[in-house]
């Protein structure tokens, strides 16, 4: 517990209140720790391992119950808590296929070119709509010039 607590960087305080552990008992634990002249480190923290390695873990835990994940945890230096944020990480991982700049910049040019054809048929579009406006108010005047009905 010393050992997470040290590799958490949390204050005594906030980890105890995470670990609902009482604060007055984790520095006594880290004080007994500390007097037996083992070196609290974070060389056993699993931020090193590649994602080969954490793979790996999740593959080799990934039929194990609780009880095994747990002492397979022990022995390797983790936590369970850890191989399961690894499993999570290695889903999430496959939820979205990454694309390849390349591919990206293919996409880009080809959304620059949609939307150049999309504004010159607006452009086109609003030339025939303000032509169509014109031609109805002439019309109009030239009715109103005559004396015409609408309804003619």
């Amino acid at each position: 517990m010393v050992q997470k607590l040290i590799e958490s960087g949390l204050s005594l305080s906030e980890f105890a209140r995470q670990e609902r552990i009482s604060v007055s008992t984790l520095y006594g634990w880290k004080k007994k720790y500390s007097a037996t002249g083992l070196r609290v480190s974070k060389g056993h923290s699993s931020n090193g391992w590649s994602a080969e390695q954490k793979f790996a873990v999740v593959l080799e835990t990934a039929a194990l119950s609780e009880v095994e994940l747990s002492k397979y945890c022990r022995e390797k230096g983790l936590y369970p808590e850890q191989v399961k944020q690894w499993k999570l990480s290695c889903i999430a991982g496959n939820e979205k296929t990454t694309q390849t700049p390349k591919l990206l910049a293919q996409e880009r040019k080809e959304d620059r070119k949609r939307i150049k054809e999309l504004e010159k048929e607006l452009k086109r579009k609003d030339a025939a709509l303000a032509e169509t406006a014109a031609l109805l108010v002439l019309r109009k005047k030239l009715n109103a010039y005559w004396g015409e009905d609408e309804g003619h």
